[in-house]
């Protein structure tokens, strides 16, 4: 298949996955790899490395990762010449992470891979495995000699170079790392991880993912707000009242209980994901659409981000977890019923922050970020309320003022991606009245094709080199940095956590959080 225009080219490379064998490859890299080929993005000379505990032979993770892609799209409907174009006879090594020989026999797998195939060395390794294992093989990779063969990322002309030859030094290729999320559990771990990571990779060779990033709307964001002159100029202290930030879901933790035990609401997703969309809400105009150029202005936004004291905290955050209640008309477990969760514990499944930004376009403007499980809907959305007009011309209508809603401008993320604009509009009569009009826009009712999925658009960039949707190492850190105290008050305070009935949409705190402020949330 001839590949599409719009993407740079990819060069030959070999892809290292280790946890080959499990849900993540499964259910998202697989599928993802398949897309790419089904599109032509994939270089011709592509291998495919598995690194696992279990007892597997080369033809055994062949036919699990068919059934991967099997399982997605349907075993009907895969064609197994694209297929065959990931799965050219992938290779499985055997070990546990932490044993040196694991890596002996990484490299001699990956010295086979490439000399079959006349690969240049170029290499990714996906840490696609629990968190626990990050630090471990990152050092195994590096005592392995497999950190940084590739000492620097090609730029500039010697992109074009690294296609022709396939390498940039000599015989050696490139090596680039992807790390998933959690990147930590706090700013002491997070801090710890990118010293071992930085101590073998370069931070160019560093893609730390956060999937919220490749979602099409998500990176609309910059676009809506730079490319459009309409909505820049309003984009401050001067006209925006407030902004909600929302990730709600309707599942409860399901099989996550004993993840969810460890991490909590917000470990799991407001320091990475809604912080990833708090920025680039914030965020000043970039000086390019770089990887550098974005991430430096990203990182500048959470730099102003007001410290939370510790005796704010009770003010400034607010935990909840789900009581027995009913989704969807059925009848569903309270958190402390769910399996693998401790009896008494007060681990969040709802958490909301109140951040403020010191800075000149946003001073005084509260950010209001939120995120719950057994909540009425799956929402994830940003919601830039603005200050309400004088309407002084409009005092003879018949409704009380107070009623007439400010505009409101919601760029949703998921599952609907759009935006939708409210605005105020005469009501139809003789009397004069206003009521509320939405100007909608949804991407899948325009687009001939949906985008990539964000798994597919990230792995695109690490094979192309583009690291713009990827944390740098100090925003990892700068975000644990933020919600540091948070995580310290919470910890140490012994008392029962509010609970809420599951299919409301949070505890009362979080209701009063807002109403001290003169303010209520938005309910999508």
């Amino acid at each position: 298949m001839a590949r599409p225009d719009g993407y740079a080219p990819v060069a030959p490379c070999t892809l290292v996955i280790f946890g080959v064998t499990g849900d993540l490859t499964h259910r998202k890299l697989m599928p993802a790899l398949y897309d790419l080929s089904c599109h032509g993005v994939l270089p011709s000379r592509f291998g495919l490395v598995g690194v696992g505990r279990r007892e597997l032979s080369d033809q055994d993770l062949a036919a699990l990762l068919q059934k991967a892609v099997d399982d997605h799209y349907g075993s009907d409907l895969v064609d197994g010449a694209v297929c065959g174009r990931v799965l050219q006879a992938p290779r499985y090594v055997q070990g546990e992470f932490d044993d040196p020989r694991t890596y002996d026999r990484l490299v001699h797998t990956l010295r086979e891979v490439e000399d079959q195939r006349a690969e240049p060395g170029n290499r990714i390794f996906y840490l696609a495995t629990p968190p626990s294992a990050f630090a471990a093989i990152i050092q195994g990779l590096g005592d392995a000699g497999l950190g940084s063969r590739g000492a620097r990322e090609p730029s500039g002309g010697e992109a074009a170079d690294v296609l022709a030859t396939g390498s940039t030094e000599g015989e050696h290729g490139w090596s680039r790392i992807v790390v998933e999320k959690p990147f930590g559990s706090d700013l002491g771990s997070g801090r710890a991880l990118n010293r071992v990571v930085n101590s073998v990779f370069h931070e160019e060779q560093v893609y730390r993912i956060d999937h919220y990033l490749a979602k099409e709307t998500v990176q609309n964001i910059l676009m809506f707000r730079f490319a459009n002159m309409i909505f820049e100029p309003l984009w401050n202290r001067r006209y925006v009242d407030h902004v909600q930030i929302t990730a709600a879901e309707k599942l409860g933790v399901e099989h996550r209980g004993a993840y969810y035990e460890e991490a909590g609401a917000l470990r799991d997703m407001i320091q990475n994901h809604l912080m990833q969309l708090f920025t680039l809400t914030a965020m000043e105009p970039p000086v390019a659409f770089s990887a550098d150029a974005v991430r430096d202005e990203k990182v500048k936004v959470l730099r102003a981000v007001r410290p939370i004291a510790v005796d704010q905290v009770s003010r400034l955050a607010v935990r909840g977890q789900y009581a027995p209640g009913i989704i969807d008309g059925q009848s569903v477990k309270g958190y402390r019923d769910e399996a693998r969760v401790a009896p008494g514990t007060r681990v969040e499944t709802y958490a909301a922050v109140k951040l403020f930004i010191d800075n000149w376009r946003w001073e005084g403007v509260p950010f209001y970020l939120r995120t719950g499980k057994r909540l009425p809907r799956d929402v994830t959305e940003v919601a830039i309320h603005f200050k309400r007009p004088p309407f002084l011309l409009f005092r003879k209508a018949e409704m009380p003022l107070e009623s007439v809603q400010p505009n409101l401008l919601v760029l949703r993320i998921q599952p609907d991606e759009g935006m939708s604009l409210r605005v105020q509009s005469k009501a139809p009569g003789e009397e004069i009245g206003l009521e509320p009009v939405v100007l909608d826009f949804s991407w899948g009712s325009t687009l001939d094709e949906l985008p990539f999925s964000a798994y597919e658009t990230l792995l695109l960039d690490v094979l192309t080199g583009d690291a713009t949707l990827f944390n740098r190492d100090d925003e990892t850190e700068e975000s644990w940095r933020i919600i540091e105290p948070i995580l310290g008050a919470w910890g140490n305070d012994r008392r029962e956590v509010e609970t809420y009935v599951a299919g409301s949409w949070g505890p009362e705190a979080a209701v009063v959080m807002l109403a001290t402020d003169g303010r209520e949330w938005r309910r999508p």
